[in-house]
């Protein structure tokens, strides 16, 4: 015996609009609300395009998240939203009922879809029955708002594919019309000509989260752009040749909240810049590492540290090769920072008395729930080896500075790794190390 659930109503009336294309085009304009999602669905996964074009003409919600039925970019199903959208934007008198603001491309998974095929128990909510009604019952369009159409990037080296190309050539003759909008943005390699065009398209204050994987010269850096974006910068580079790592900072219109800067030399003037830029001001998490920091002036630093104590929440200078005096003359700021909840030291060759004063400096940072620091110089013999019970020994009276002040969540000492016995890791007692992954 089936086990399998009836159709529903909705189900059923769109199985039977859809037996007769031509009756559902006609029958949209009078299409309960409830049934556009399910029939948008049922239409998109059974290739129904003709009537998929005219259900986003009357598209009577203000978002329309095309991403999320794709899995992979599908190049027929974006030409038909387009061609609808085209249709849509020529009419100078649109349906009544159409509300659409924003086609969102992004493959993610969207409660739109669920809550109104019926899969969430929320769909009944209070809170959502009132948005319904919002859109069932929303003022009447005056002005025409720019169409909003958003996508998440990721550019290389490569050409664009042909989903891209498609989509881009199409809002290139259409940006009086509409805004191309972008979440995440991510560059791999040096920027080609189709990186530039497409920065050109974009609206750059959409962007909230950049990743920029490359080794990019000054000289041909995009300096016909203003970069307004909020929320992380994520540069990573490994040529000291051509890199200027701190250029995209000095566009930014408005304070970041993280920086993440990794294995790339900086220049005494970047560094420099780094401490006294407004846009780092208000900074919530610092990324640092694989920084050389060792021959430079642990001033600019200090000043960082300074500027952000009252926001910073993640600091990570794992690998920095800082050296004692560096981390003597950081601790006053370092200790200021009253929000900070993640702090790693991991990789920095530290002596013992350096990292007693360094505890002693965060022991009141009552905000910290991870620390993750180097085993002292003194753990190991002169040819680099790990001697186990010294380690051991000296790692417990680190642990015992921290306790008179506070009960720590996780305190964790790390070798480095060792020909001999690989690397240790000490927390209540020394262990082979496992890696840590730091979330933020």
């Amino acid at each position: 015996m089936s086990t399998q659930s009836p159709p529903t109503l909705l189900e059923l009336a769109g199985h039977s609009l859809l037996s007769d294309k031509s009756r559902a085009i006609l029958d949209l304009e009078d299409l309960p609300i409830e049934l556009f999602p399910p029939l948008f669905v049922e239409a998109f996964s059974r290739g129904h395009t003709e009537v998929l074009k005219k259900m986003v003409q009357a598209w009577p919600f203000t978002c329309l998240p095309l991403g999320a039925l794709m899995r992979k970019p599908q190049l027929e199903m974006l030409r038909v939203a387009l061609d609808g959208l085209d249709m849509l934007l020529a009419q100078q008198d649109r349906s009544r009922r159409w509300k659409l603001q924003v086609l969102d491309l992004r493959n993610v998974r969207h409660n739109f879809w669920r809550t109104w095929t019926g899969a969430m128990v929320d769909a009944c909510s209070t809170e959502a029955m009132k948005k319904n009604h919002m859109l069932k019952h929303g003022p009447a369009m005056g002005a025409k708002p720019p169409l909003k159409v958003f996508i998440n990037l990721n550019l290389t080296k490569r050409p664009l594919d042909e989903f891209l190309k498609h989509l881009f050539l199409w809002v290139t003759h259409r940006r009086d019309r509409l805004h191309l909008c972008c979440n995440r943005l991510k560059i791999i390699g040096k920027p080609t000509s189709h990186t530039r065009n497409v920065l050109r398209l974009l609206q750059l204050d959409s962007v909230q989260k950049v990743e920029v994987h490359c080794t990019w010269a000054f000289c041909k850096m995009p300096t016909m752009f203003r970069w307004p974006w909020r929320h992380w910068v994520w540069v990573n580079s490994f040529s000291p040749s051509e890199l200027t790592a701190l250029f995209l900072l000095r566009h930014l219109k408005t304070p970041l909240e993280s920086l993440s800067i990794t294995n790339c030399p900086l220049s005494d003037s970047d560094w420099n810049y780094l401490s006294c830029c407004p846009n780092t001001s208000q900074l919530r998490h610092l990324d640092l590492r694989g920084i050389k920091l060792t021959n430079f002036s642990p001033e600019p630093l200090q000043i960082l540290l300074e500027m952000v104590a009252a926001t910073l929440k993640n600091l990570d200078l794992e690998a920095c090769e800082i050296t004692d005096s560096q981390f003597q003359a950081i601790l006053p700021a370092l200790s200021r920072c009253s929000q900070l909840r993640i702090l790693c030291f991991f990789g920095n060759c530290i002596s013992m008395s350096v990292l007693r004063d360094l505890l002693l400096h965060t022991a009141r940072l009552s905000q910290l729930s991870i620390e993750l620091y180097p085993a002292p110089l003194e753990s190991y013999d002169a040819q680099g080896a790990i001697h186990p019970g010294r380690c051991s020994q000296l790692c417990a009276e680190l642990t015992a500075i921290v306790r008179d002040f506070r009960q720590p969540k996780v305190l964790v000492f790390c070798t480095v790794p060792c020909p001999h016995c690989g690397r240790i890791k000490y927390e209540r007692a020394p262990t082979v190390c496992q890696p840590l992954t730091l979330s933020w």
